[in-house]
């Protein structure tokens, strides 16, 4: 490898260190704020205290929901490009809505990349922004939970369900509710 070759590679590892740490100093201080000033609704904290990229997130179900006194799992991930990239949010526990993917991701708007939705479906400022904080993606899930999009369904089997057989939705919920109980 050429000397010219070392330097570029050196330059762009220092690069990527530099955003790692600034993706962490901004972590870091996000789960201080948190830990400070806690949000009725979820907890949030670092799933091991060696990587700020990776989170625990527990979600308690919203007062007024089917999800009312279920006490919902899920991993948040940071791309090391964090704040200029969505992290991803994924449900550990079961959980079936119709703006979560049968796997457990989340897909809301705020979590798509940033920039012009291919499709037409989103504004630009509906998605991704750096100024997006845990707490404002976490209470936009709470307001998913509230609120279904069942228009953009994520699940379309659950948003059928939501709008065709609502007894049959809510008893679907219900079974996760307990179970995540017993977890």
């Amino acid at each position: 490898m050429s000397k010219r070759a070392r330097e570029d590679q050196a330059q762009g590892s220092s690069k990527m260190s530099g955003d790692q740490s600034q993706g962490t100093l901004l972590l870091m201080k996000q789960l201080k704020e948190l830990n400070k000033n806690p949000v009725e609704g979820f907890s949030a904290g670092l799933k091991d205290d060696q990587n700020a990229f990776v989170w625990e997130i527990c979600i308690m179900g919203p007062q007024g929901t089917d999800y009312e006194g279920g006490i919902f799992n899920a991993e948040m991930k940071f791309p090391e490009s964090y704040p200029n990239e969505p992290p991803t949010l994924q449900f550990t526990t079961e959980f079936f809505h119709p703006n979560v993917h049968e796997n457990g991701n989340v897909c809301i708007s705020i979590l798509h990349a940033p920039g012009n939705d291919e499709y037409g479906y989103e504004d630009a400022s509906e998605r991704w922004l750096p100024i997006h904080t845990i707490e404002s993606i976490l209470l936009s899930v709470i307001s998913m939970i509230h609120d279904p999009n069942v228009d953009s369904p994520a699940n379309v089997d659950a948003a059928k369900m939501f709008r065709e057989n609502k007894a049959e939705y809510r008893k679907r919920v219900a079974r996760c509710v307990r179970r995540s109980q017993d977890a």
